[in-house]
């Protein structure tokens, strides 16, 4: 009797990915068949990923057939090891691809984040140039974007791409799936160490705990001791009267998110590009945020080709107090970026004002003033924030200098 697996894509639109079918016998030793348009340059790093994945599943006699359409060994790897899954074979020892890339993204609690790039987790032709774009984070994402058959393809895609593709300077998040598949979810690319776990559908404080005492005990059991950051995702209305013990639920907690598309269908209302609807639910989006002391970042702008509609968005979202939002295509990026930048005559105030502080500072005095006006310390407080951002950003030196 012989057994089946198959993952993977074919077709003639397929780039960067390829389709497998493993059939498991008694007998018959390994035949591998391989179609490739890039054969006769990588035939031999093909045949060799096989191989690699088939002794780590243990497997002795069997068929694949494989259709390449430029996958890179680490999507080879994941396809393959997903179709031998499927078959029902359980694998002997550690079926990962050797890391090929360091963890080198910076990340820490108040890291800008001023657009996140989805990425759909079974799409790894997406990943590649990803980085490049320069978001400031990147989504691999495992939850909406994924139909349900391919969650466990999706999942190993995503961690094989956790440990092979460079992002570049973006952080590196990945949205898992709704509790309580997303705890599965969490075994898989925890020990991979992303900057940060998206927790979809976020309705209760006791969601966000649960997440983080898993990531907790991964961590433990593998050795790792990087930060995992969380950002909990607001997108019903038991969610947004829930904000604030969603937003301090763990310390792990660095931002809070909403998500319109859910949020206004479980409201019953129609998503418009004015965001009317949502307006009350997303100032007690970032009210939570900043009574909680983390960041706020507003939903996604669905329309691609709107770009002028997608500056009102951002440009209103930044008004209301968001630091951000997602994106779902490459060139909503610099837009967004342009958006949540603040304006000269902001920048140039915010200076003014932090050289006015760091002088009565360094004169050792109790009192900020700047000419004739004294400077309230909520206002230094948010100059300082701005000067800390527009550094972060690239908009000013480090040294804190101008341009002039």
């Amino acid at each position: 009797m012989t057994v089946r697996g198959e993952a993977g894509r074919v077709g003639e639109d397929v780039r960067s990915d390829l389709y497998v079918l493993v059939t498991i016998n008694k007998t018959g030793g390994r035949k591998v068949d391989v179609s490739s348009k890039v054969g006769a340059y990588y035939g031999e790093s093909i045949d060799q990923v096989t191989a690699r994945v088939l002794d780590a599943f243990g497997v002795e006699h069997a068929q694949v057939e494989l259709d390449d359409k430029g996958a890179l060994p680490f999507v080879i790897a994941a396809r393959i090891e997903t179709a031998l899954r499927r078959a029902g074979v359980e694998n002997k020892s550690d079926a990962r691809p050797e890391r090929s890339v360091g963890l080198t993204a910076a990340t820490e609690r108040e890291r800008l984040r001023r657009s996140r790039l989805y990425l759909p987790g079974n799409q790894p032709k997406l990943f590649i140039n990803a980085g490049l774009h320069h978001p400031d984070a990147v989504i691999l994402d495992l939850e909406d974007s994924v139909h349900a058959d391919e969650k466990d393809a999706a999942r190993i895609i995503v961690r094989n791409a956790l440990r092979c593709v460079d992002f570049h300077d973006a952080e590196r998040m990945v949205r898992i799936n709704q509790l309580p598949l997303g705890l599965e979810d969490l075994d898989v690319v925890v020990p991979e160490s992303p900057h940060l776990i998206l927790i979809p559908k976020t309705e209760h404080a006791d969601q966000v705990r649960r997440v983080r005492e898993r990531v907790l005990e991964i961590q433990e059991q593998a050795g790792i001791d990087r930060p995992v950051w969380l950002m909990p995702i607001i997108e019903s209305a038991l969610g947004v009267e829930h904000a604030f013990e969603i937003a301090t639920a763990v310390d792990a907690v660095v931002a809070l998110t909403i998500g319109l598309e859910d949020y206004t269908a479980d409201i019953g209302v129609v998503k418009t590009p004015e965001g009317r609807e949502s307006l009350h639910a997303r100032l007690r989006v970032v009210n939570a945020a900043k009574a909680a002391g983390i960041q706020a970042i507003d939903s996604v702008y669905g329309d691609v080709g709107d770009v002028e509609g997608l500056r009102v968005w951002a440009a209103n979202s930044r008004s209301m107090g968001f630091e951000g939002m997602g994106c779902i295509h490459p060139r909503q990026i610099e837009p967004i970026h342009q958006a949540f930048a603040p304006s000269q005559p902001e920048l140039e105030k915010a200076l003014k004002v932090v050289a006015a502080f760091e002088d009565a500072e360094a004169k050792g005095l109790g009192v900020v003033s700047l000419g004739t006006k004294m400077i309230d310390a909520p206002v230094v407080k948010r100059a300082l924030r701005l000067v800390d951002q527009a550094k972060r950003a690239g908009l000013i030196p480090e040294n804190g200098g101008s341009d002039g």
